[in-house]
């Protein structure tokens, strides 16, 4: 048993050898037979490849070549045809040489011609020139002038006849317009001064307080005079406590500051306890009821004109013009009745009414803070319109109350008119009389300066100005342009209310005596 399993081990260990050297010499068979076929395999396919790679290369330059080809013959193509343009253009320009050169022949044949035409011309103009001056020797032999005497005396014929004819189209046109205008502008001006009647009060630089006794003026002094300066700083007024019985004048030029002391001075007498203290009390209490005034004034003018919205500064402002005066009359009355007269022409010449009163009654808001600021009443009043956004047309209408610029509207041509109408009808305004004979001396001084004025006289309070001119000087269509002259010379020279009449006479005078 033992043997037998000695002889299959035995067996065993021989088979798995021998076994092995079998499989391994059959995969090497196969091995050999795969590697061999797959050389030849190889072999075809690299021939394979290089038959294709030949075939495509032929064809590759087969196509190379056909395309060359083909862009050699289109850049023959092309290139005839540009010869054959570049040809066609040298023959267009050969062409227009060739016209270019006829045309250069004959601008040289017409410059020929032009030529001998001009010197034709200046022939025929040194001949000209020889018979007009044959003409005008012979015309001064026969006038027994010469060409200068015959000029000048042209010129003065023809400057009489247009001097003569421009003073007869003047006077015409001056004639034709009052007529038109006249009538109308009476009526609407007349009727508005009758529709409007104010008073005016001629106000002063001084107020009177009317004191109980004598003895109230040592009070007032106080000792040493405390009492009396302690008023005087805190107002702005100086106190005159002179011989006049029962009274104490208080002089200054603010308005105001004057109304301020008299109502504090008044309430000092009727309380009668007269110290410093008490008067700074009394004073403030007299500010505070000036500024209430102030307002129900200016509150009333507005009520009064019927104008509303207006800013209540320039309501305030209003009121303080009741303080201020203008040759004596009261601005702020003045500015109630140029608003009134204004309403009054405009609704005559069918404006808005509403409109030229609120100009009328702002046209002179400027006079209430014109001692207080830079400037004409005129500027600060449109500069005060402007803050307050008052319309252009208001400010146009106040900027052009007195001509310093054009107005721009009818309202604003009404405004100048009802300013006029208030500051120039009779006892509406005061003036000094010093005044009154400045203005006439500066009237005649201008009338004097005139050439062919003999004498002048400066009238009716200098509404008026006469002119008495020499007769062998100036003619009767001199009269005309010597007046218009005058009173454009008047207007640019000096300020007057209302208007200058200047009247122009010539007069004629022979004298002789029978013996």
């Amino acid at each position: 048993m033992q043997e037998v399993i000695i002889a299959v081990i035995v067996t065993l260990v021989l088979a798995v050898p021998i076994t092995y050297l079998i499989t391994v010499a059959y995969r090497k068979k196969v091995s050999d037979q795969k590697i061999g076929s797959a050389e030849e395999k190889a072999r075809e396919i690299i021939d394979e490849a290089v038959k294709t790679a030949e075939t495509k290369k032929r064809e590759t330059l087969l196509e190379v070549k056909e395309e060359t080809i083909k862009s050699k013959n289109d850049l023959d193509k092309e290139i005839r045809e540009r010869r054959a343009e570049i040809q066609r253009n040298e023959r267009r320009i050969v062409q227009k040489e060739e016209n270019l050169d006829k045309k250069l022949e004959s601008i040289e044949k017409r410059e020929a011609g032009f030529i001998a035409r001009e010197e034709e011309l200046n022939r025929q103009k040194a001949e000209i020139a020889k018979l007009n001056e044959e003409r005008v020797q012979e015309l001064e032999r026969i006038s027994g002038l010469t060409s200068e005497q015959a000029k000048e005396y042209l010129l003065k014929t023809v400057e009489e006849d247009v001097k003569l004819d421009t003073a007869k189209l003047i006077k015409e046109l001056e004639n034709q317009a009052k007529e038109e205008a006249g009538k109308k502008a009476r009526d609407y001006v007349v009727t508005a001064i009758q529709k409007c009647a104010a008073d005016h009060v001629a106000e002063t630089t001084i107020s009177v307080v009317q004191l109980p006794n004598d003895e109230m003026k040592g009070r007032i002094i106080g000792r040493e005079g405390r009492n009396i300066r302690t008023l005087e700083t805190l107002t702005g007024v100086d106190l005159i406590i002179d011989d006049t019985p029962e009274a104490v004048i208080l002089s200054g030029f603010d308005p105001i500051r004057r109304e301020i002391a008299r109502i504090a001075l008044e309430k000092l007498i009727v309380d009668g306890r007269i110290h410093p203290a008490r008067i700074e009390e009394m004073v403030e209490k007299a500010k505070k009821e000036v500024e209430t005034m102030i307002r129900e004034e200016g509150e009333a003018a507005t009520l009064e004109v019927g104008v509303h919205g207006i800013h209540p500064e320039l309501v305030r402002l209003l009121g303080r013009m009741k303080f201020r005066t203008s040759y004596g009359q009261n601005a702020l009355k003045h500015s109630i009745e140029v608003a009134q007269i204004a309403g009054l022409l405009a609704g005559e010449i069918g404006v808005d009414v509403r409109t030229a009163k609120r100009a009328g009654l702002l046209h002179d808001i400027g006079k209430s803070v014109d001692h207080e600021m830079e400037g004409s009443h005129i500027q600060i009043g449109v500069e005060l319109c402007r803050k307050y956004k008052e319309s252009p047309l208001i400010i146009n209408a106040v900027e052009a109350h007195h001509g310093d610029v054009e107005p721009e509207s009818l309202i604003a041509c009404l405004v100048q008119a009802a300013d006029t109408i208030s500051a120039a009808r009779p006892g509406a305004r005061r003036e000094t009389i010093e005044t009154y004979s400045n203005r006439l001396k500066q009237l005649e001084d201008i009338t004097n300066s005139f050439k062919g004025v003999d004498k002048s006289f400066a009238i009716q309070a200098g509404r008026e100005i006469r002119v008495m001119v020499v007769p062998e000087q100036v003619n009767d269509a001199d009269m005309v342009l010597l007046a218009r002259n005058i009173s454009k010379q008047i207007e640019s020279e000096l300020e007057y209310p209302g208007q200058i009449k200047v009247n122009v006479i010539r007069e004629s005078r022979v004298t002789e005596y029978a013996k």
